[in-house]
């Protein structure tokens, strides 16, 4: 399986993504929907709910 190529390599964060993760995780969403959605890697969008205090739902 090939990896995704992210060409926003380690660009900042701004307040609309940070919202949209909120309101994706709010409603449930898992981490690797919330990371295409953002356009963001999945350890990306995990580290920065880690450091903002925002749970992401464990999908199974």
């Amino acid at each position: 399986m090939a990896k995704e190529r992210f060409e926003r390599h380690k660009q900042p964060w701004n307040a609309d993504e940070a919202a949209q993760l909120r309101l994706l995780a709010g409603k449930g969403q898992g981490l690797k929907q919330i990371a295409k959605a953002l356009g963001r890697s999945e350890e990306s969008t995990k580290d920065f709910a880690k450091k903002n205090k925002i749970g992401i739902a464990k999908k199974r």
